[in-house]
């Protein structure tokens, strides 16, 4: 990661030594995109779709977790009375199920990141194309976003050069202020 931010700094410093004659002159802006979409509709409905997956998953989870320890609980209480072919049997069925729960619980993991994905990949493709256009619309060479993985990837940055705004209204959003927001948006 530190190698990513390393690369893209040097790049747009990179960049900008290069265009540096009077001709070309280079805009570099940045955005915040979590902020972005936070402000969307869309993030409120995805956030609703991805939690009733969730809470389906859970149940099913949470049934076969039930089932489990029902069977588990009866060996245990017949353990001492079980013949030795039951209780070897009762064993890998109870192994069995143990390794279905966990394949359960992973695969629920999948599911749901895909669904976000599913759901995201519109959303995505609309704020990268309303970000190009304000960059384009107001002169700006780069726009940069200001967090990659939770690291920022602008140690410093005007906030006259924050295009957050412009894009959500580009989006068709008035943005409004973010509840624990550093700067004024």
């Amino acid at each position: 990661m530190k190698k990513l931010i390393l690369f893209i700094v040097l790049a747009v410093g990179s960049f900008a030594t290069q265009a540096q004659t009077p001709a070309a002159p280079v805009k570099i802006g940045y955005a915040d995109v979590d902020y972005i979409f936070s402000q969307m509709p869309e993030s409120k409905q995805i956030e609703a779709e991805l939690q009733s997956t969730q809470n389906q998953l859970k149940n099913q989870i949470d049934g076969k977790y039930q089932e489990f320890q029902k069977k588990f609980a009866d060996y245990q209480a017949n353990l001492n009375t079980m013949l030795d072919a039951v209780r070897v049997n009762t064993e890998r069925e109870l192994q069995q199920l143990q390794e279905n729960l966990q394949r359960l619980q992973q695969d629920a993991q999948v599911t749901i990141e895909n669904k976000r994905n599913q759901l995201m990949e519109p959303v995505f493709k609309n704020v990268g194309k309303a970000i190009e256009d304000v960059a384009k619309e107001n002169g700006y060479t780069f726009i940069l976003n200001q967090q990659i993985g939770g690291l920022d990837v602008i140690l410093y940055g005007d906030e006259k050069h924050d295009v957050s705004d412009l894009v959500l209204k580009k989006l068709g959003v008035t943005p409004k202020p973010a509840a624990n927001s550093s700067t004024n948006k």
